[in-house]
């Protein structure tokens, strides 16, 4: 192997590592509730609100999510809204962890009511 090749190898290795991590973290089906709930509140609270009291997209309070079946809310979370700003995160959640995500909205929300 050329010299040059090592370096490059050892950037890809480290690159990929957290990769196939993540990849396995999701086929075991075993959703990691604190990974989830960041991405929640950071991620998804880019545009609903860091409080999901709403922004570029909607509030989220618990009362309008137990609106949707969880089945519902679940699908999307994971295919987005088509036409809206309301993207799929299919490529980054399994089912159960959009399901887990679904749940929490409507049981664990921090945000019961825009009242709150």
């Amino acid at each position: 192997m050329p010299k040059r090749a090592l370096p490059l190898l050892l950037v890809g290795l480290v690159w990929l590592l957290p990769q196939v991590a993540q990849a396995e973290s999701r086929d075991t089906g075993a959703p990691n509730p604190e990974r989830l709930e960041t991405l929640l509140y950071q991620d998804c609270g880019s545009c609903h609100g860091m409080t999901l009291r709403g922004g570029l997209g909607p509030a989220l309070p618990r009362d309008r999510m137990q609106t949707l079946s969880p089945e519902a809310l679940t699908h999307i979370i994971r295919h987005g809204i088509p036409g809206t700003a309301m993207p799929g995160w299919e490529a980054l959640l399994s089912e159960e962890e959009a399901r887990w995500i679904a749940d929490h909205l409507q049981t664990d929300n921090r945000l019961k009511t825009l009242d709150d």
